[in-house]
């Protein structure tokens, strides 16, 4: 297997315990991710190990790797790591099928009977997705279901988006290349949505924005507090 990480501590931790496992043949360890990709092409892994943010770029180089696995090298497993449980990065890497990949919280992994479990499993072609990371998805769900702004289409999101930036509707529709006429419909769609009441506008304006960011602000602390740790019980996933 190869393993990518770009922290070092972390890296050396990796390094030591998976190469001195006996169910696991270690061939490379990177710190970035052009280095991962040069192992894979060279190796050819039966399981690449990698995080999700990685130098030089910083960003889910790791996901975009694992995303490019998926079409070329379907019996390549990817067992991910990451500092945080976002939504958004865990369908990325599972939203077309769980198979073959793993999701771990670096902070929940205890053992390293767990850290070489996971990469069975995943060699086998089976997943392990940390149960945290399913707890997050129930509960951005559930507050999706519950939230009054998802009733509102894509086009009134980026609308109401404009608004909390305190953008007029005319600077609102040159940023989105609409007409005025257009974004004021859309900004009167919300105002329905949201069940705002006919005051004045200013101030309907400044409740939507409430709304918006509340919710912003809802979805960011439940991802920064996936970070505590943990006891790691890693699920597999048929």
């Amino acid at each position: 297997m190869v393993v990518a990480d770009g922290s070092f501590v972390f890296r050396d931790f990796l390094a030591a315990t998976l190469g001195a496992a006996p169910e696991v043949e270690l061939v490379e360890v990177c710190s970035n991710s052009s280095e991962l990709e040069g192992a894979i092409a060279k190796w050819q892994p039966d399981v690449v190990l990698t995080e999700i943010r990685m130098p030089p770029s910083q960003g889910d180089a790791g996901l975009r790797i694992a995303g490019r696995l998926r079409d070329t090298k379907p019996d390549t497993g990817v067992v991910v790591l990451s500092q945080y449980a976002e939504p958004s990065h865990v369908v990325a890497l599972l939203g077309n099928g769980t198979a073959r990949h793993a999701y771990l919280l670096k902070e929940r992994i205890r053992t390293k009977e767990q850290l070489i479990g996971a990469i069975e499993t995943v060699a086998r072609g089976g997943s392990v997705i940390d149960p945290l990371i399913v707890d997050v998805l129930i509960q951005a769900r559930s507050r999706a279901a519950k939230s009054r702004l998802s009733g509102l289409t894509p086009r009134e999101r980026e609308v109401l988006a404009e608004i909390a930036t305190g953008k007029s509707n005319g600077a609102i529709a040159e940023s989105l290349v609409l007409t005025k006429r257009a974004v004021e419909k859309h900004v009167n769609s919300i105002f329905s949505k949201l069940d705002l009441p006919e005051t004045a506008d200013s101030s309907r304006r400044v409740k939507a924005t409430l709304m918006f960011l509340a919710e912003a602000q809802d979805d960011d602390s439940c991802r920064r507090g996936t970070s505590s740790s943990a006891w790691f019980a890693p699920a597999a996933v048929s």
